[in-house]
């Protein structure tokens, strides 16, 4: 029953778009309206404090970099980018021969 008076008086607020500030960079960043619902919604309390780009950031700071490995298309010749050390019994293909060829099936 609580759940419903709480999502009962959810239905009438109505949400404004709100200028904050955040807290690593300082830059002004928008809260909302339909970010304001979605966060009452999971019963969030507090407003973020941090830009989306800050967010990224903080969220990928422990990641590690991708790895990249270069090859010769098979194809075409052409330079292929891989996140994968190729091994040398496959073809290797670059991004646009690849698509050609799932496109093909």
């Amino acid at each position: 029953m609580y759940e419903e008076e709480v999502k009962a008086v959810e239905a009438d607020v109505n949400y404004v778009d709100e200028t904050l500030v955040c807290v690593d960079c300082g830059q002004e960043f928008t809260f909302t309206a339909g970010e304001q619902a979605f966060y009452a919604e999971k019963g969030y309390t507090n407003k973020p404090k941090r830009c989306k780009t800050c967010r990224d950031a903080k969220k990928n700071a422990n990641k590690p970099a991708k790895q990249y490995f270069y090859a010769v298309c098979s194809e075409c010749g052409g330079e292929a980018k891989l996140t994968f050390e190729p091994s040398q019994d496959k073809p290797v293909y670059c991004s646009a021969c690849f698509e050609k060829r799932r496109n093909a099936r």
